[in-house]
């Protein structure tokens, strides 16, 4: 197939490219940066220019892969490329629905309302900044021709945003052998999707000419569970430390991702569901996902390895920790 990826520099437009070369397919990435995966084509432009996609002339496109989070971006895309693409793949976002309070959200639960704007100003919009892209691309394309993957949280090597990499890493990591603290809220679902088991689907949909719109989620398990198969990789895994969920909002400790937070832990009800949304209709289609043990394997080993030059950009520092858990000890013993 000929392929044309919007994006293609950072870390899941990356995987796709390179997955679609691996399959022997033709990718032409377009994009503001100038590293892509060998083997790809760069066509570098600017998409918050009005026509920039203009540069690409009339070139034809088995299908179009896009990731992007800004309706006018997709808006602008999926209007000039109708004509000259088979095919429109979006990757989306499991924050799309407007109540993620329970379990078992389906692709027919009720989306939020989209974004007006062409431009996303911050995060509290991205659910509607993407249903506003999903809306682009079904507008032009139809459903007959788009396929919408509406993720749940994505992990593996390389996580930018060290939400998945950190357990495992904070597990491993042989320079941190003291407890490890942990929420006391292990009874919480934890799901996640491989990045490069996202994208391999994402390339054998477009092989097969599947069309549709499905939850992109991983297999669920408990956050305890998470835990384990993380310490189970350790020769000599930390003890863990179990702090109240109102204790640690306290002492400052933030939820799910971020400077001094506890990575993958939620405390607020409506986004509870995230973590648990039904994919049966993906597995359907054929998704297959890893054992969760891989990919925690994999995301260390690669966290380690840049560990000492690269600090964390979720999770607790070693200093703020040991805090917290001398400050944990007055209350309650540690183990």
């Amino acid at each position: 197939m000929r392929l044309l990826v919007l994006g293609g520099t950072a870390w899941l437009g990356s995987q796709l490219v390179q997955t679609a070369l691996a399959q022997g397919h033709q990718v032409t990435c377009v994009a503001r940066g100038s590293t892509i995966p060998e083997g790809a084509e760069l066509v570098r432009l600017d998409r918050d220019q009005a026509d920039a996609l203009h540069t690409l002339g009339t070139a034809r496109w088995d299908a179009v892969l896009d990731v992007s989070r800004q309706p006018g971006h997709v808006r602008r895309a999926a209007r000039y490329l109708e004509p000259y693409a088979r095919h429109y793949l979006f990757i989306s976002s499991g924050n799309v629905y407007r109540d993620l309070s329970v379990a078992g959200t389906t692709e027919k639960a009720p989306l939020l309302p989209p974004l007006e704007a062409d431009i996303m100003q911050s995060m509290e919009d991205y659910g509607s900044a993407k249903v506003a892209c999903e809306e682009a691309i079904l507008d032009q394309f139809t459903e007959q021709r788009a396929t919408i993957l509406r993720a749940g949280l994505i992990a593996g090597p390389a996580d930018p945003t060290d939400r998945t990499s950190y357990w495992p890493t904070r597990m491993l990591d042989p320079h941190r052998r003291t407890p490890a603290i942990v929420p006391d809220a292990l009874e919480q679902d934890v799901s996640m999707i491989d990045v490069r088991d996202l994208a391999a689907w994402a390339i054998d949909l477009l092989e097969t000419q599947t069309s549709g719109i499905y939850n992109a989620a991983g297999e669920r398990h408990s956050f305890a569970e998470h835990l384990r198969v993380a310490r189970s990789m350790a020769e000599h895994a930390p003890a863990l430390c179990r702090a109240p969920e109102t204790w640690l909002h306290e002492h400052g400790v933030q939820q799910w991702a971020g400077a001094r937070s506890l990575p993958l832990w939620l405390t607020e009800n409506h986004m509870q569901g995230m973590n648990a949304m039904d994919n049966s209709l993906a597995v359907a289609a054929g998704l297959c996902t890893r054992p969760l043990q891989e990919t925690l394997r994999d995301a260390a080993t690669e966290r380690l390895a840049r560990l000492a030059s690269d600090p964390w950009r979720s999770g607790l520092q070693p200093h703020e920790e040991q805090e917290l858990i001398a400050a944990l000890a007055t209350t309650r013993p540690v183990g």
